[in-house]
């Protein structure tokens, strides 16, 4: 999957810079484009002589090639790469990414990239346990970067611990199986619901739930990584999607997630309804905030539409609905029960009951019900159970 593919390599002052020169060949040898981008601080480990040689490329370290005014163009160098790969990379230069401190070609490079990037850490054990590194990697890891976590081994200090950075053939693996599972859903449109909604009550009041919207924006990142064309439609929460395949819609209410779902679904090869919608909603809002008074308030509520049941009845042959069940008892029963009467494919099942899964949690542990039986997975990170949740959809 690397065939044709346009790679940057962006090498940093780390005495791994040597292993750049096994990535280009690696990279080269599965027909790959590499143009090199070397900090002054690199050239100190690795001659720009060497990685001219391999990529047949002049190497860019400075912002002007030459003193007649001739500028390299990082914006150009964004704009026409596949992937970007930093490798080996420093701690200093790990903080400049996740802080914008763009004083140097790979810095401004790396900021002006429209593609994917890949950070191969490489430095000492100590460096790379300090919470400001930890930070940084947490922040960049956040903003959708994919991280290479280095290995546990003999660093270039004489001590063994956490810091060696990835070999050369697991980070060329690590971006062909990457370019290879972006293709999969290529040309499937699918609809993700994700996070609470609220009801209100008056202009400052609402009734809501603890949903965080993780589950589901894990799951909007892994099909739009996958190469599908997603189209979110998203609660009240603070999560932010980074994939620019996903279409974000936000909603506050039942009846607005409703509105969409129904408005959307029909082009839809799949959808997943993650979000906790509210059952019930107040027949009136007050148009004024409500007073504290002596006497208690008392809130007559109605049902609002049933989103899954609408779009159960609407599935046509191919399509495929997926729906989530959040239980605190009979778990299994009412999941079943579930899946017959919205007409699910299958159905996710969470309980209250597991510690760390849930609500708020960036853990999950589910049970995946269809009419076949029940195959539960373990305690995960909810990216993972992502993963496991999209397998199941299309068997792979």
């Amino acid at each position: 999957m690397l065939q044709g593919k346009k790679i940057i390599l962006g090498i940093t002052g780390s005495i791994a810079a040597y292993k750049a020169c096994y990535i280009i060949r690696g990279l080269i040898k599965k027909g790959a484009e590499v143009q090199t981008v070397i900090t002054p601080a690199g050239k100190e480990f690795i001659t720009p002589v060497t990685l001219s040689a391999l990529t047949q490329k002049p190497v860019i370290s400075e912002f002007f090639a030459q003193r007649d005014g001739t500028w390299n163009s990082h914006v150009d160098l964004g704009l026409w790469a596949d992937a970007m790969l930093i490798a080996p990379a420093t701690a200093a230069t790990i903080g400049k990414m996740a802080n914008g401190i763009a004083d140097n070609m790979l810095i401004t490079t790396y900021l002006s990239a429209k593609a994917p990037v890949f950070i191969a850490p490489a430095m000492d054990l100590d460096m790379f346990a300090h919470p400001s590194t930890k930070q940084n990697l947490d922040a960049l890891r956040s903003r959708g970067n994919h991280i290479i976590e280095p290995e546990v081994g003999e660093l270039a200090s004489r001590l063994v611990g956490k810091g060696r950075m990835e070999e050369p053939e697991k980070i060329i693996e690590i971006l062909d199986e990457f370019f290879n599972s972006h293709s999969e859903l290529l040309g499937k449109k699918i609809l993700i619901t994700a996070g609470p909604t609220h009801e209100r009550i008056d202009p400052v009041r609402f009734i809501g739930n603890y949903s965080s919207g993780k589950m589901g924006f894990a799951l909007a990142e892994e099909c739009a990584n996958r190469g599908a064309e997603v189209t979110l439609i998203a609660g009240p929460v603070q999560q932010s999607a980074h994939h620019p395949n996903i279409r974000r819609i936000d909603v506050e209410s039942a009846i607005e997630m409703y509105e969409q779902s129904i408005r959307l679904y029909p082009k839809m090869d799949v959808a997943i309804l993650c979000a906790a919608v509210a059952d019930f909603t107040p027949d009136t809002v007050a148009k004024k905030k409500i007073k504290r008074g002596d006497d208690g308030l008392t809130l007559r509520l109605e049902p609002t539409h049933d989103i899954a049941a609408t779009l159960g009845k609407m599935k046509k042959e191919g399509q495929v609905l997926v729906g989530f069940a959040l239980e605190t008892d009979n778990e299994s029963q009412n999941a079943q029960s579930k899946l017959k009467r919205k007409n699910f494919d299958f159905i996710v099942l969470n309980s209250l009951n597991d510690i760390g899964a849930g609500f708020r949690f960036d853990t999950n542990r589910i049970s995946i019900i269809d009419r076949q039986g029940q195959s539960n997975y373990s305690l995960k990170p909810k990216s993972e159970v992502a993963k496991d949740i999209i397998n199941r959809i299309f068997n792979t």
